[in-house]
């Protein structure tokens, strides 16, 4: 299903879309070293049903997990890139926190990640990873006009992936958004240009650069849901929810509160 918006509902997709930034800030800014995942994963609750807004994660059961989730945002660390389920794992200095958040207000849903070192280390090679998930998001966006094709953000997401040094994974990508937090059309982290749907306005896409430091291969962890990288290695993802319009691409994940 591809849901094309009409202006009301655009504009209840840009307050879903700055909930969810402004969550992911408030829980960025009280992640220091001890802090456990599972307290990530209650604050997130707390904040998504004082929102009166609905989580997308909980009841979500796809055929690639085993569901359903159960919790209120994905929480991955270092080696854990996607799908990462919240544990009993408190943060230590240096790691690579990775918090993916979808939420569901007045009918529209919006999805965001955001990756980032906790504590004082500020690991280089981590530090230029996130940078180049920040780059290649950033291109996508600036590809995605109404009249361009999905080709078109895969191939601009995929070549700044590349020539960072990153090799690119197909399989878990970007993706529609509205009604429901996943439909078509899939945005790959790479592909060729001009080929695809086209994009519309109204059309809402969730684009996702994600990388692994020295491998494309993920592996599923045990708890059913967690995808990591096959070799160990740390991984990195960054995520907005746009719109298309008549002038190009708006992020609608951007944070409306500044967050200390």
């Amino acid at each position: 299903m591809i849901e094309i918006l009409n202006a009301p509902e655009l504009a209840k997709a840009r307050l879903s879309g700055g909930l969810v930034a402004d969550i992911l800030q408030a829980l960025k800014s009280r992640c220091v070293v001890g802090t456990n995942l599972l307290e990530i994963d209650k604050w997130a609750k707390a904040m998504i049903l004082e929102a009166g807004a609905e989580s997308c994660y909980v009841d979500y059961a796809p055929s690639f997990g085993r569901g359903p989730f159960g919790h209120y945002i994905c929480t991955g660390v270092n080696d854990a890139v996607l799908h990462g389920l919240p544990r009993d794992y408190a943060l230590a200095d240096g790691d690579l926190l990775t918090l993916d958040l979808a939420v569901l207000l007045d009918g529209i849903a919006a999805d965001s990640a955001i990756s980032f070192i906790v504590g004082d280390t500020q690991p280089a090679e981590s530090v230029a990873m996130i940078a180049a998930t920040e780059r290649a998001l950033s291109a996508g966006i600036a590809a995605a006009k109404p009249g361009a094709r999905i080709g078109d953000i895969s191939h601009a997401i995929g070549e700044v992936l590349s020539e960072a040094g990153y090799q690119v994974n197909i399989d878990f990508g970007g993706h529609g958004i509205g009604s429901t937090m996943h439909q078509d059309p899939h945005v790959p982290n790479d592909g060729r240009p001009g080929r695809g749907y086209t994009l519309r306005p109204g059309l809402l896409l969730a684009l996702e650069p994600w990388v692994m430091a020295d491998t494309a291969e993920l592996v599923t962890d045990a708890d059913g849901w967690t995808l990591r990288s096959a070799t160990g290695c740390r991984t990195a993802h960054t995520e907005h929810t746009i719109a298309i319009t008549d002038d190009g691409a708006e992020i609608l994940t951007l944070p409306t509160r500044a967050h200390s």
